[in-house]
């Protein structure tokens, strides 16, 4: 029984080592990504896009991991937790590594387009923003660290600031003799959020991270807190808990 014990948790050591080494090639890829759209640099995106394979691999060889560790292993309580956390991390990092990659293929259907100062330094905001988020979610769960992991939430405040900036700069800005095409404003929009769900990712990874630490899924405790006060506010109103029968 120890001997496979040992097994499972050296299983579920590699698992948190292989969902860390994805976590780190996203965060890797998106300073190059934002970089390659301030100075339209094809070539650097085109090796994003390419290296994306990779991630998939990766992302595939965790969850079949996982998968095996569920069929075999029968983990309970805080292990389940762990394997369960992996897998939905899984999710999230591989579909921020989707996202850094259209980053990418907008660069492509951008190219040539010189970007103002204004638009410029908000990319470049963003981008850094974006980075950070992604690394303390890796930090909070390499470290079990709830409070980081809840943490995560708030300081997405600050992104979600930026992309509103950003979208009012793509219709204010007119930094060449003429104005953007349609086209390349909505592109640049849609850049822009890529960016901003590139945070709800590490905000949804802070979820999940938080899970695993606690046992209590953030969304519930939060549905149980609007119940409550559904529940006071029909009693100091004089209502029934209970709907009356159609």
């Amino acid at each position: 029984m120890d001997e496979l014990r040992k097994s499972f948790h050296q299983e579920l050591d590699d698992v948190r080592a292989d969902i860390v080494k994805l976590a780190a090639l996203v965060t890797e890829a998106l300073p190059r990504a934002t970089e390659a759209l301030l100075n339209n640099d094809l070539v650097i995106a085109q090796d994003i896009i390419v290296n994306d394979d990779e991630l998939d691999l990766l992302s595939v060889g965790i969850e079949e991991s996982c998968l095996r560790i569920l069929a075999l292993q029968n983990p309970m309580a805080g292990d389940m937790r762990a394997v369960v956390t992996a897998m939905k991390l899984n999710d999230e990092y591989e579909r921020s590594g989707d996202l850094v990659v259209n980053i990418c293929k907008g660069i492509r259907r951008l190219y040539g387009l010189q970007l103002s100062p204004q638009l410029r330094g908000l990319i470049s905001q963003m981008g850094d923003e974006a980075t950070r988020l992604l690394r303390l979610s890796i930090d909070a769960y390499f470290e079990g660290n709830a409070g980081l992991a809840s943490a995560l939430d708030d300081m997405d405040d600050r992104l979600d600031d930026l992309q509103e900036d950003y979208i009012q700069a793509i219709f204010d800005d007119q930094h060449q003799e003429q104005e953007l095409t349609t086209q390349q404003a909505v592109q640049l929009a849609m850049v822009g959020r890529f960016y901003e769900r590139l945070g709800d990712h590490a905000v949804n990874a802070g979820e999940r991270i938080q899970y695993m630490v606690t046992g209590e899924v953030p969304e519930h405790s939060a549905a149980a807190r609007l119940a409550e006060r559904t529940d006071e506010g029909q009693s100091e109103a004089g209502m029934p808990d209970e709907p009356d029968p159609v």
